[in-house]
């Protein structure tokens, strides 16, 4: 053994390459032995819970920068580069590449938008992480030249992940209906807000697709949660508090459904910082809140309803035929402005697909994995 290797009751201890000694545990040790997992399906083939004793050494020494273990008690030896060790013994978590900040934007973001040619994306697949990378840092992409087609969508998508279905089916059209089941299929201003929030989980990326568009009016009214929530938390922090911290509920109800959940309006990550609002007035069921407690949440959520409106965030442009707007659905808020339905044709084409699918295949472009 080492002179500077230290084996203890339930782990050792050895000094790393920049010489900070580091303490790991014998069972974390033998349970992440580089055999564990399978190369072909990646998958870990090792099973802890099989051994019959604690894993103790029988051998341990450093040598040619890696720690080399003999299990007492079994017929194996297990190998770890020191540099694999490195973070691990430091506590840290797994990299992930698709961690990236955000970065706030306001009204002004529409000339700095991502673009993409769609034929462009087909083609190449660093312009499909630099996309992707867009949607994560921005919030918001924008894809021309899309085909006027169905299929010319799910082939976007699929470039990211798979059409994720929602309670209403695989994909949605937005144009006035006879009947309509929500205000998306007037021609009524609609409000601001994240789509399907009586869902228990709201689908992470929404595509919505122009076929046509020649109507007077209509703009699109986008704007960035992260932005406003910011800026909402340092004027109001009391405020901010309760809206991250209370979960009230949402439905959507009609003839053969009734969706409900109950959701923050601020949600923050797994880092405190905030990664995107749910909020939908036509959506909003009863508050059933204790009726004191509401004393202090409604001033607060409606102080942050007419935040949301300040035309230092609203993004307005118009979305024109051939364009697939993309975006966070956890994080953009967005609505339309009322418009003339005689005047001409207004026909988008809507589908979602999974935020983490997303960050799986931006991590599979960028990087070799752990198994690279």
């Amino acid at each position: 053994m080492t002179d500077d290797l230290r084996l203890l009751e339930n782990g050792l201890e050895i000094p790393l390459s920049d010489g900070v000694r580091a303490y790991f545990n014998y069972h974390w040790l033998r349970d992440n032995c580089p055999s564990s997992f399978d190369r072909a399906t990646r998958e870990r083939v090792f099973d802890i819970f099989h051994l019959q004793a604690p894993p103790r050494p029988s051998q341990a020494y450093v040598a040619d920068g890696a720690l080399h273990i003999a299990w007492a008690g079994e017929n194996h030896a297990s190998t770890y580069a020191l540099d694999w060790l490195a973070p691990y013994g430091r506590g840290e978590r797994r990299a992930d590449p698709a961690d990236l900040p955000r970065k706030a934007w306001y009204s002004d973001h529409y000339a700095r938008m991502a673009r993409f040619r769609q034929p462009d994306l087909k083609a190449d697949k660093a312009l499909v992480a630099a996309w992707i990378e867009a949607l994560l840092v921005d919030g918001v992409a924008l894809v021309t030249d899309m085909p006027d087609s169905d299929e010319g969508l799910t082939e976007t998508v699929r470039l990211i992940g798979q059409v994720r279905p929602t309670f209403f089916g695989d994909y949605f059209d937005v144009r006035t209906h006879i009947k309509p089941t929500n205000l998306a299929y007037t021609a009524k201003a609609l409000e601001l807000h994240t789509d399907t929030p009586a869902e228990e989980m709201a689908p992470g990326v929404q595509f919505l697709h122009c076929r046509a568009n020649s109507v007077a009016g209509g703009d699109s009214l986008f704007l960035d949660g992260v932005a406003a929530a910011n800026d909402f938390r340092d004027a109001y922090p009391e405020d901010f508090r309760l809206l991250s911290e209370t979960e009230i509920p949402f439905y959507c109800e009609h003839d053969d459904y009734d969706m409900r959940s109950r959701q923050r309006v601020i949600e923050l990550d797994k880092h405190g910082a905030v990664s995107g609002l749910t909020i939908s007035q036509h959506m909003a069921d009863v508050f059933d809140l204790p009726q004191a407690d509401l004393d202090a949440y409604y001033p607060a959520f409606c102080r942050f309803g007419r935040w949301l409106q300040g035309e230092k965030y609203v993004m307005r442009f118009r979305l024109n035929a051939g364009e697939c707007i993309v975006f966070d659905n956890h994080r953009i808020v967005h609505g339309r402005a009322a418009y003339v339905a005689e005047s001409g044709a207004r026909y988008l084409r809507g589908t979602y697909s999974d935020r983490e699918e997303m960050r799986s295949t931006y991590r599979s472009l960028v990087s070799k994995g752990r198994f690279g």
